[in-house]
């Protein structure tokens, strides 16, 4: 009886001890997640609507763009992020279904991304080299940088090669302008990348 009597004490000790330190301890910073914001941006109709089914695969990217942070380049060659701040996924999955968004837009089209196993005629691969807002001049800057392939997935040949390069001033420095800026450098990529990919498919029809 002596020993739980002598326990009890030292446990609730211990118990308000550890209670107390948490108390202490700073409140974590909460975190904004932005989705990536979309324009009322038409398909581009002048090229057409693209004939054959399309595979859109997810952009390989560096590990600092590969994830949900949002990038930013302050100065120089320095990389880093916006604190307190993600993507509601990872950016290069954001542009993926970006650009299939893109392709839909135009009308019936068979488009998918390589989480299905639906037919395709074409696969557009794609490396993304930025994906990041910039300062220049003190203001902010969102530049996207995209290496695309179009290949046809028969016999896996490659179609055709292109870079794409947006630059997109944000309207201020808060951080919901520079995302505004993200969402309209994404839909003037989609928008050129779906001219292009309808152009080269036009000049390979489907045998």
């Amino acid at each position: 009886m002596s020993r739980l009597v002598l326990f009890r004490p030292l446990a609730l000790a211990t118990l308000f001890g550890t209670l107390s330190a948490c108390t202490l301890l700073p409140d974590a910073e909460p975190i904004r997640v932005f989705l990536l914001p979309t324009g009322d941006v038409p398909a581009n109709q002048s090229t057409g609507t693209l004939r054959q089914a399309l595979r859109i695969h997810t952009p390989h990217a560096s590990r600092i763009l590969a994830g949900p942070r949002i990038a930013v380049v302050p100065n120089g060659n320095q990389i880093s992020s916006y604190q307190g701040a993600r993507w509601g996924d990872a950016a290069p999955t954001l542009l993926r279904d970006r650009l299939i968004e893109q392709f839909r837009r135009s009308g019936p089209v068979a488009v998918s991304n390589e989480d299905s196993n639906l037919f395709a005629e074409l696969e557009l691969f794609s490396d993304l080299r930025a994906f990041q807002s910039e300062y220049v001049d003190g203001q902010p800057r969102v530049l996207v940088r995209l290496d695309a392939q179009l290949v046809s997935a028969v016999d896996q040949r490659i179609l055709a090669s292109r870079h794409f390069e947006i630059r997109q001033p944000s309207a201020s420095p808060q951080l919901e302008s520079v995302v505004d800026a993200f969402g309209q450098a994404s839909d003037e990529l989609s928008r050129q990348l779906q001219s292009w990919t309808i152009e080269v498919a036009k000049s390979h029809p489907t045998q």
